[in-house]
């Protein structure tokens, strides 16, 4: 079995110091890591309510893999964007389809890495999931046909209520069924296998 990409010196230091907080202060449970691949790359992707869920989606699968996830390339100015590399992060240009973020994200899940996605883009505003899910971005999917790597679904709950000490949870679910979509149309293949995604994320939403 090949051993995955482990994480950097700073990334495991994050890890260190806030699990404490994330398993004693908030409860923090992980489902399903199980279900996971044991090797090889994929894509993670899971709904978007806060700027913590980054954090609850990768603490549930360190130390043995490690997120890689996109941010936006304003904040990469020194010293911080050896901080966001070191954390994982690589430049993604807001406000339109970023050709080489995306060519980014599709060599580094082959190369076995975690790519974290939020097909939702922003954060979900309260009450708004269904109308979130119908505008869900193909992005997360499109990576993971094109990489040839699966596509896997999380549900996080918790993350929207840290200021109140509000239990945080993480539920992963197995990889999303695209075998049937390899002689279709990559577009229209991205958008089945988003509609398949979405639905898998609220259900695991829903367990939690």
């Amino acid at each position: 079995m090949t051993r995955p990409p482990r994480p950097s010196a700073f990334y495991s230091l994050l890890a260190v110091l806030s699990w404490p907080v994330v398993r004693g202060l908030y409860r923090f449970k992980a489902y399903g890591t199980e279900v996971l691949p044991a090797e090889g790359g994929y894509v993670l992707a899971a709904g978007h309510v806060s700027n913590f869920d980054p954090w609850a989606l990768g603490i549930g699968l360190w130390p043995g893999r490690f997120l890689r996830f996109m941010a936006k390339s304003e904040l990469f100015w020194f010293p911080l964007s050896s901080l966001l590399r070191a954390g994982g992060a690589f430049k993604v240009r807001r406000g339109g389809s970023d050709r080489t973020a995306l060519a980014t994200a599709v060599e580094l899940a082959r190369a076995g890495h975690v790519i974290a996605m939020f097909p939702e883009g922003t954060r979900r505003e309260k009450g708004l999931r269904k109308r979130r899910a119908a505008q869900a971005h193909t992005g997360a999917a499109r990576i993971a046909l094109e990489a040839g790597v699966p596509l896997v679904p999380a549900g996080i709950k918790g993350t929207d209520g840290l200021a109140r000490l509000r239990a945080l949870s993480i539920r992963y679910g197995p990889p999303i069924a695209v075998d049937d979509l390899a002689d279709t149309d990559l577009r229209e293949a991205s958008r089945i296998a988003t509609d398949r995604l979405m639905q898998a994320i609220g259900e695991l939403e829903a367990s939690l």
